[in-house]
């Protein structure tokens, strides 16, 4: 079974986001990891916008990229130019994705618009996520 992480820099929404929704479209195909370079914990706005979309992620932790030395990752997917530029070095044959995401948690306004940025960067990592799934999983 593949094992794919998802990296970001604090693990927080965007990682989060993905890893949920990877789950959700790749079922038990996949075994998904998120991680940071950094620890922000789940941001629950986060959390919010995925129940949106009937996703829990409720139970999802904020865990270091350092956690996961031991697992022999077939596939790396980095969600920020943070993150890509500060990845750590996988051995073996790892492949390598990149997407930079908007940080939703940089969102301003009234709390109405930054739920609604939530809703966008949700979207677009939707959207990733099910077509990562149907190009590198199902294929």
């Amino acid at each position: 079974m593949k094992k794919i992480l998802v990296l970001c820099t604090g693990n927080s929404c965007r990682s989060q986001l993905a890893e949920g929704y990877l789950r959700h479209f790749a079922g038990d195909q996949v075994e998904i990891y998120s991680a940071g370079i950094e620890t922000h914990g789940v941001n629950p706005k986060a959390i919010a916008v995925m129940a949106e979309d009937h996703i829990d992620i409720s139970g999802h932790t904020s865990n270091h990229v350092d956690e996961y030395g031991g697992i022999d990752f077939d596939a790396v997917i980095t969600v920020c130019d943070n993150a890509n530029e500060a990845c750590p070095f996988f051995p073996g044959k790892v492949d390598r994705f990149h997407k930079n995401f908007p940080d939703p948690a940089k969102a301003t306004g009234t709390p109405e618009e930054m739920m609604d940025e939530f809703r966008r960067v949700r979207e677009l990592i939707k959207a990733y996520s099910a077509d990562f799934v149907n190009q590198y999983i199902n294929r």
